[in-house]
């Protein structure tokens, strides 16, 4: 009952995403099962989070799992089991702290311990020389747990890959990109070969290239995967074409949660003292952090979590009438089997009662913040430079947070907002930027502001205006009388991604007929390919893949090379929603990432 439990919000959609989940879960489980007897694992932290959405700890416990360690530096206690399994990544740091470990377990070990190495998801030659060159791999046995794709939502699997972004623009290793395209074969081997494909960005046409390299190589052996599909269409987009969606504040309910607390693997950690009751005196309690898991599983959380916050407190309140009629239901006369009903309706009623406490708390957490001069002052300026007003010029605001010493992520956003807007930023505005940045916040953010120039996030203005063109070509922006006349809010979303207009043209039009122009302003190559397959007899591990017809929504699969804001999902999310859509997105990403956390993986740390 446990596994079954953990997929039902992950079978939503026409794709069932929960078979990723139990393929990955299998997968896990079949290794663990070659170690009989009690064992330990010891994780990688940055993977721990992520496989916990595919197996939790309860489940790896019923596996003879009987403790799990963090990997990293210090001394572990004495363990009395056989098997000592290691799961990490192929990464030479960590390769060292395995190293460590083992040598450290093996002195002082009393009982014969064995040690396992997973490399997830996949062996590394150079890891193994380094594990060599420490003495210590004759002491691991190796295999690959392939988990490449973790499942968060119906409509949403991510790669959690930690610098992605910043390993293939910066630093020039193109192995993330490799790592997508073995993800992409996965989904294929799964759902089936997708038909068409189509991708923008140099990130996309590597990708492709990859991905065609790997069919080559697979050729002549039989195939795993079904050759008919679920998925209609595969859109590759490479962050690098739209840094504007990534800069810009997030303002839909689940955006902010993302801006202000964090979203860490479907979980966020807020302040404890809205959660309890005005009763509760105890301030252990009070001061304790809660942490709320943020998934459909949660009826209403589904309901809010794509709305724009502006709505957020209407919907709550009609929910709240909502689950006071019910209960007050119970004072009426009934007879006995409306009893029945409505005792067996009880819980759910109970349950949504909670929901909708928590969820009035964290919204109260977000008004704190949204209420604020500071919050709408910057909300304004972004929407400025959305609007391509006063984009040219040296920001006052910006001088101003510079000047008070703001948090170096919250300025250099907004440069590069306005950086990106303005396709460039004048070179004596951009070189005014740079001095005033290095003499408040350090000379050691010279390093940052050239990583954030090779990536293209930072540049001098060109004669060309491509943002411009954009805005208009593609309805980016609306102005004030296509908004909502009674509703003037800052926060209401005023720009629509550039990805999510992609991704809506090729929805439409099934292809990119019509915007070639408006491609040629963006950065990089244009893919627009077939695949080979068989004729579509049926459609494979869909839900409803029974008569299935022309009047089905066709699936998309929105694949973001470099990251994806949950701002952007949202948006497609509403586009499926609309009445004329016969689309379904489902969105595959290298990383769940909002504007701080990806400057962040672009920064240099202090030295």
């Amino acid at each position: 009952m446990r596994e079954t439990k953990m997929s039902t919000h992950l079978s939503g959609g026409r794709l069932n995403v929960a078979l990723v989940q139990e393929t990955m879960r299998t997968q896990l489980l079949n290794l663990l099962q070659l170690y009989e007897g009690p064992k330990v694992t010891i994780w990688d932290e940055w993977l721990a989070g992520p496989v916990g959405l595919v197996a939790q700890y309860a489940l790896l416990k019923d596996h003879q799992v009987v403790e799990m360690f963090p990997l990293k530096p210090g001394n572990l206690p004495t363990i009395s089991v056989k098997h000592i399994v290691f799961i990490a990544r192929p990464n030479l740091k960590l390769m060292d702290l395995v190293a460590d470990y083992v040598q450290s377990l093996r002195s002082k070990q009393i009982t014969p311990v064995e040690f396992h190495l997973l490399f997830v998801p996949r062996k590394s030659e150079l890891c193994k020389i380094h594990l060599t060159n420490r003495g210590v791999l004759g002491n691991l046995t190796i295999e690959e747990f392939k988990c490449d794709i973790f499942p968060f939502e119906s409509d949403v699997m991510s790669l959690e890959l930690q610098n992605d972004f910043r390993e293939n623009y910066l630093e020039g290793d193109p192995t993330c990109l490799y790592n997508v395209a073995q993800a992409l074969r996965t989904i294929q081997q799964l759902y089936g070969i997708i038909p068409r494909v189509f991708g923008k960005g140099l990130a996309a046409k590597q990708v492709w290239d990859f991905l065609c390299r790997l069919n080559k190589e697979e050729q002549g052996s039989p195939p795993k995967g079904s050759t008919t599909s679920c998925i209609d269409q595969l859109l590759l987009l490479d962050r690098a074409i739209d840094f504007t969606s990534v800069m810009t504040t997030q303002l839909t309910y689940e955006g902010l949660i993302d801006e202000i607390y964090g979203i860490k693997n479907t979980t966020a950690t807020f302040p404890g003292h809205k959660f309890v009751s005005a009763d509760d005196t105890n301030t252990e309690v009070t001061e304790r952090d809660k942490k709320h898991i943020l998934n459909s599983n949660e009826e209403l959380f589904a309901e809010i979590r794509d709305c724009s916050f502006t709505s957020v407190g209407a919907a709550l309140s009609k929910k709240a009438r909502v689950i006071k009629t019910q209960l007050d239901d119970r004072h009426k006369d009934k007879t006995v089997q409306e009893i029945k009903q409505f005792v067996s309706r009880l819980p759910q009623m109970l349950a949504n009662k909670h929901s909708l406490a928590t969820h009035t708390a964290i919204a109260e957490y977000i008004k704190e913040t949204t209420d604020t001069f500071e919050f709408q002052d910057k909300v304004q300026c972004e929407e400025d430079f959305l609007n391509c007003i006063d984009n040219e010029k040296v920001c006052p605001y910006i001088e101003d947070l510079i000047a008070q010493k703001e948090p170096l992520t919250k300025v250099l956003r907004l440069i590069c907002l306005q950086c990106v807007t303005g396709s460039g930023l004048k070179p004596k505005v951009l070189e005014y930027y740079k001095r005033e940045l290095v003499q408040v916040y350090g000379l050691n953010t010279w390093l940052t502001l050239c990583n954030l120039e090779k990536c293209g996030l930072l540049r001098p203005q060109q004669s060309a205006r491509q943002y411009a063109v954009l805005r208009k070509a593609l309805h980016l922006t609306m102005d004030e009388s296509e908004m909502n006349a009674t509703d003037k809010s800052y926060l209401t979303s005023k720009y629509t991604p550039l990805t999510v207009r992609l991704s809506e043209h090729i929805a439409k039009n099934k292809g990119w007929t019509g915007i070639q122009d408006v491609l040629g302003t963006l950065p990089g190559p244009t893919v627009d390919e077939l695949q080979t397959l068989q004729p579509r007899m049926a459609r494979r591990n869909s839900i409803s893949s029974e008569n299935s017809s022309s009047e089905n929504p066709r699936v998309i699969l929105v694949f973001f090379i470099g990251g994806c804001t949950y701002q952007e999902i949202s948006a497609l999310r509403t586009i499926s929603q609309q009445e004329y859509s016969n689309v379904e997105f489902v969105v595959l990403t290298t990383k769940l990432i909002n504007g701080t956390t990806f400057l962040e993986s672009l920064m240099e740390s202090e030295v």
